[in-house]
C-alpha cells in the first residue's frame, strides 16, 4: 500500500512521456503524413546501421536505399551500394508544434533521399509519420470523449444521489437501459445513423460526441454511490442546517468526495474509447482518408494480401499497446490509493 504512490508517479511520468512523443509528432516524424510517393508502395522498414559491408564503423547512423526487384512492383532490396546517413535536426516539411507554432525543423531526415524507419503503406506514406500525426487524433478523441462521459455522468450522477426521488429514479433507469444494451452495436448504429460523407473534422467532432455521450451511465452510478454516502455525513448535514443551497452544498461538500472515482475512470475510459475511436475507423465509420488515425491506419488489413505479406502494416496496433498497458496500470495505482485511504480512516 504504502508503495501506491510511487507507482503512481512513475505511471504518470511513463504516460506523459508517450503522450509528449506524440504531441510534438510534427517534429519527430520525418515526412508529412498525407504526402504519397508512388513509386514506394509497401516498402518494407529500412535497418539502421553503423558498419557497412566492408565492416567499416560509420559514427554517424544510416540506411542503405532500397531498389525494386526486376519486375516486381512491392518487392525491394537494399543496395549496399548506396548508403543514406541520416541527419539530425534537419528542414523538411512544414507543421505547427502544438497546433499553433509553424515549424519546418525535424528531429532527423536523410536530406533529399528518403528514409522510411518503419516502411510506407500503399500509396508510398511513411508509416513512422502516419502512426505519430494518427496518434494525436486518436488520443484526442479518446480523451475528449472520456471528458464528455466524465462530465455529463459526474453532474447526472451527484444531482440523482443527492436530490434522490423522482430525479433518482429517472436518472439510473436511463443508466441502467445504457448499461443494458450492447455498447459497440449501439455505438454503431449510433454512428452509422448520422451523416458519413464529412470532413475530417467533422468526423472527428462526431465521433467524440457520440462516443462521450453514449457512455456517461458507468460514471454516473459510480457517482451516485459516492454521493448517497457523502449526503449522509455529518458535514453536510450541517451545511443543509445552516442553510446552504444544494447547488452550494453539490459543488462545495459532494463533488470533492468524488475525485478518486472520477480520476479512476477517466483512467479506464479513455483507453476504451481510443479503442472505440479506432474501431470506428477501422470499419470506415470514423476518421477519414487523408487523414490519419490509428483506425484508418489499419483499415488496410482488411485486404488479405496486406494482411499476409506486408508485416510492417499492424505497427500502427503495436503502436497502441504501451498506452493501454499505462492506462491500466494508472487505473490499477489510482484504486490501490483508494484501498489505502479507506484503511486509514
Amino acid at each position: 500500500m504504502g508503495n501506491a504512490p510511487r507507482k503512481q508517479s512513475l505511471v504518470v511520468m511513463f504516460l506523459v512521456l508517450l503522450h509528449g512523443v506524440v504531441l510534438v509528432g510534427g517534429f519527430v516524424a520525418p515526412y508529412d503524413p498525407i504526402r504519397q510517393n508512388r513509386e514506394r508502395p509497401y516498402a518494407p522498414p529500412a535497418r539502421i546501421h553503423f558498419v557497412d559491408g566492408q565492416g567499416k564503423f560509420h559514427f554517424r547512423p544510416f540506411v542503405y536505399a532500397q531498389r525494386l526487384r526486376e519486375g516486381a512492383f512491392d518487392q525491394y532490396e537494399d543496395d549496399h551500394a548506396t548508403l543514406i546517413p541520416l541527419k539530425f535536426f534537419v528542414s523538411g516539411a512544414s507543421y505547427r508544434l502544438l497546433g499553433a507554432i509553424p515549424l519546418k525543423i525535424h528531429l532527423f531526415g536523410a536530406g533529399e533521399a528518403t528514409v522510411n524507419l518503419l516502411g510506407t503503406d500503399g500509396y508510398g506514406r511513411d508509416l513512422f509519420s502516419r502512426i505519430l500525426y494518427g496518434g494525436q487524433i486518436s488520443l484526442l478523441a479518446g480523451l475528449l470523449a472520456a471528458s464528455v462521459s466524465l462530465v455529463v455522468g459526474t453532474i447526472v450522477g451527484s444531482a440523482s444521489g443527492y436530490l434522490g426521488g423522482w430525479t433518482d429514479a429517472i436518472a439510473m433507469r436511463l443508466a441502467e437501459l445504457c448499461l443494458a444494451l450492447p455498447w459497440l452495436y449501439l455505438l454503431f448504429g449510433v454512428r452509422a445513423f448520422l451523416p458519413l460523407l464529412v470532413s475530417p473534422v467533422k468526423a472527428f467532432l462526431i465521433v467524440v460526441t457520440t462516443i462521450g455521450v453514449l457512455g456517461w451511465a458507468r460514471p454516473a452510478r459510480l457517482v451516485r454511490g459516492v454521493a448517497l454516502s457523502a449526503k449522509e455525513r455529518d458535514f453536510v448535514r450541517a451545511a443543509r442546517g445552516f442553510g446552504a443551497s444544494n447547488l452550494y452544498i453539490l459543488r462545495r461538500h459532494i463533488l470533492p468526495q468524488t475525485k478518486s472515482v472520477i480520476l479512476t475512470q477517466a483512467a479506464i475510459l479513455i483507453p476504451q474509447y481510443i479503442l472505440a475511436e479506432v474501431t470506428l475507423s477501422f470499419l470506415g465509420l470514423g476518421i477519414p482518408e487523408p487523414a490519419p488515425s490509428w483506425g484508418n491506419l489499419l483499415g488496410s488489413l482488411q485486404q488479405y494480401s496486406v494482411l499476409s505479406s506486408y508485416w510492417w502494416m499492424y505497427l500502427p496496433a503495436l503502436a497502441m499497446v504501451p498506452f493501454f498497458f499505462g492506462y491500466l496500470a494508472l487505473a490499477s495505482t489510482l484504486q490501490e490509493g483508494r484501498r489505502a485511504v479507506k484503511i486509514e480512516s
